[in-house]
């Protein structure tokens, strides 16, 4: 299994991600999803996009950590607009 698969493919499980709530940035949607690790929380999320009728999404997940699921989620939704400002629509090239 890979390694995104174990960090995100149960969704908001008891040990698993912790999904804080989804902001709207600039026309793309960042879900922060905190990830835990060793009794902290990595700075983990989501960021979506609708292009040509096609969701698109890209998953990112940090080496920063945090004494808690929130305030790696509040982090994540900093980095995600960092992300989309930095590269914009080019996050989801092929």
């Amino acid at each position: 299994m890979s390694l995104f698969s174990k960090l995100f493919g149960g969704g908001s499980t008891a040990g698993g991600a912790k999904e804080g709530e989804a902001v709207e940035y600039n026309g793309f949607t960042i879900q922060p999803a905190a990830q835990p690790q060793k009794g902290q929380w990595l700075t983990a999320g989501i960021i979506r996009k609708e292009i040509a009728g096609e969701m698109k999404e890209h998953r990112f997940l940090r080496a920063d950590t945090h004494a808690s699921a929130e305030a790696a989620n509040d982090f994540a939704v900093m980095k995600g607009r960092q992300i989309i400002d930095e590269q914009g629509d080019r996050l989801f090239r092929d």
